[in-house]
């Protein structure tokens, strides 16, 4: 379908075609005439990256709204690919605690808004984050990344409108108002999790109330008896569930299906936010959960020492750039090249316990485990050379002994807790000490 050139009602200039990030929502739905009431044609662009929404539905709808054409993708494939499972071997939690769920997608989104952009030669992208959000940072880093000519407009951010004001502006343009109650939450979803805000949550002291959560049950209502699965993994990449080979997206869709009957995955923080405060955040991240748990126990068992303690600063710096819209940039390229590198040794089964909202590996096994059992082990069939034990404690405290040679412990000015026992028959009163007088 072609934009046509088209007097504005507000507007007599014609500045060209945008391209919409469209949800359906509201915010983007007013986008949609706003930015036409600016001088601009609008193409919407809606993708499905788990989400389940109807791509049909929201492609009528931004018709109807006034888009002049809409792209609807279902992007789910490639989003598990090259983002999530990139993601999960760097074992990416932001702050140790978050999976990255709505972060990880952005950057697929503001990739195919800049595709879109040039295949309609527009002038610009568009997105419905407001002036607070971190995705604006997000969607307009990631977006010229992949299109460094192009304009990015926020009409949210910068129409200034209060909700009842956006409210009023879309019965004026005829677009659906949701009823009055609805949307008490502030939500974003997609396959590897849920993102819930506003409402309630807002106030760090109210818990989390049970009807903010879908992918997941209260503990106290889920089975009274554990179930155990086991999760294979192929070079750090989960491939089979309970022996089932499934592709990436059915494994994830299947695992947080289960692991959301037994409540696991939820996850309530106060989250140091991009753009300088702090919010709280509640998530539901079932399968996530329990594959980060899996690959990271895996990990335990395939990689030696030193890659496993390096590889925790780059981990946290993974997920930082990701949380920080830098996905594109060349560190977080080369990041991926030593992750790559090091899970192509991490394979094998997980075995899990859920129970009551967690989730406990409880095995594991691989055939590059580097644990070796006749090492380990203070049975028969001890392989370890004790005898090799003293000239290496020799060698490795020889740095210490000898700045001690040099600099003595003050042994002298130890002296005894009140009540501690010299023997069995005495205590010694604190002010006959060791080094006491």
């Amino acid at each position: 379908m072609t934009c046509s050139k088209k007097a504005m009602p507000k507007c007599e200039e014609y500045k060209g075609k945008v391209v919409l990030a469209y949800s359906g929502g509201l915010d983007t739905s007013v986008a949609i005439a706003w930015l036409k009431d600016q001088g601009y044609d609008v193409v919407t662009f809606t993708a499905d990256v788990g989400q389940s929404v109807n791509l049909e539905v929201a492609k009528d709808k931004a018709l109807k709204t006034g888009a002049c054409n809409a792209y609807v993708m279902d992007l789910t494939s490639e989003f598990v690919s090259d983002f999530v499972w990139p993601a999960l071997k760097a074992n990416a939690m932001y702050q140790g605690t978050y999976p990255l769920n709505s972060a990880l997608s952005r950057p697929l989104i503001a990739k195919y808004l800049a595709w879109i952009a040039k295949e309609e030669n527009a002038v610009a992208v568009a997105h419905g984050c407001t002036g607070k959000g971190q995705d604006q940072v997000r969607f307009e880093v990631c977006a010229k990344a992949n299109h460094p000519d192009l304009k990015v407009i926020a009409p949210v951010r910068d129409w200034h409108f209060s909700r009842d004001a956006e409210i009023a502006y879309a019965a004026e343009h005829g677009i659906p108002v949701p009823a009055e109650g609805s949307g008490v939450y502030s939500i974003d979803e997609n396959l590897w999790g849920r993102s819930i805000e506003c409402g309630i949550l807002e106030n760090p002291w109210n818990e989390p109330p049970s009807d903010a959560f879908t992918l997941t049950k209260d503990p106290w209502e889920t089975p009274d008896t554990p179930l155990y699965l086991e999760v294979t993994f192929e070079k750090g990449i989960p491939v089979a569930l309970d022996g089932e080979a499934l592709d990436g997206p059915t494994l994830i869709k299947k695992l947080n299906k289960i692991a959301g009957d037994y409540g696991v995955g939820r996850i309530d923080m106060l989250e140091d936010r991009l753009v300088g405060f702090k919010s709280r955040e509640v998530y539901e991240c079932p399968g996530a959960h329990v594959l980060i748990s899996a690959h990271k126990a895996l990990e335990t068992l395939t990689l030696s020492k030193d890659v496993l303690q390096g590889k925790v600063a780059m981990e946290q710096q993974y997920a930082k750039m990701t949380y920080e819209a830098n996905w594109f940039s060349p560190y977080k390229e080369a990041l991926d090249v030593f992750f790559d590198h090091v899970n192509q040794y991490v394979n094998g089964v997980v075995r899990l316990r859920l129970y009551k909202g967690q989730a406990v590996v409880v095995g594991v096994k691989s055939p590059n485990a580097l644990y070796k059992e006749d090492l380990a082990t203070y049975s028969e069939g001890d392989a370890f050379d004790h005898d090799a034990a003293v000239g290496f404690i020799k060698i490795w405290g020889l740095p210490v002994v000898t700045w001690r040679q040099e600099h003595p412990a003050d042994l002298g000015a130890l002296q005894l807790l009140p009540g501690m026992k010299v023997s069995a028959e005495e205590t010694v009163p604190l002010n006959n000490a060791v080094g006491g007088k």
